[in-house]
């Protein structure tokens, strides 16, 4: 084994519960989370020279995730989402009901919108950062932010207000 290889290794160990969470904040099921985590550590590791001389490898396999899961919403057809969106696994933590709308209400976002909330409030990225890592202008991630806001408040209506305790 080469040392590209255990170094992918060990940053693949260290990297895929925080690629996993990501996943799962943006494709709502923990399957498609798996195969979105599957796909991104694929693509690294194909690229993993290059990678790996980057000023921040774990920054890039966040935009290579976010990239992909835009890329795989392209390209399904809406015959293939479901009708109604049922948790994979029991939430043992916080308000389950809640969690469950605001999972809901997210899946209503378009996938950009989608990603871009997951890196600008889970991953607590700058609107610079998420502009960067999407290919976008900050102003453009900045608009779509307040949108996307906007959009899941009209959804959740007075839930809105639960959800900035969790």
């Amino acid at each position: 084994m080469t040392r590209s290889t255990q170094d992918f290794e060990e940053f693949a160990k260290a990297r895929t519960p925080q690629l996993y969470r990501s996943a799962w904040l943006l494709a709502g099921e923990h399957h498609l989370a798996e195969d979105l985590v599957q796909e991104t550590l694929a693509k690294l590791y194909r690229a993993w020279r290059r990678v790996e001389q980057t000023d921040n490898p774990a920054a890039y396999a966040q935009t290579v995730l976010a990239r992909t899961y835009i890329s795989q919403q392209r390209r399904r057809s809406s015959t293939e989402r479901p009708v109604e969106r049922t948790p994979d696994r029991a939430d043992q933590t916080g308000d389950h009901e809640l969690r469950l709308s605001l999972l809901q209400a997210m899946a209503e976002l378009s996938p950009l919108d989608r990603a871009v909330l997951v890196l600008r409030y889970f991953e607590d990225r700058s609107a610079e950062q998420v502009a960067y890592d999407l290919g976008k202008n900050t102003g453009a991630i900045r608009t779509r932010t307040s949108r996307a806001l906007n959009r899941l408040r009209a959804v959740l209506g007075d839930e809105a207000v639960h959800l900035a305790a969790l």
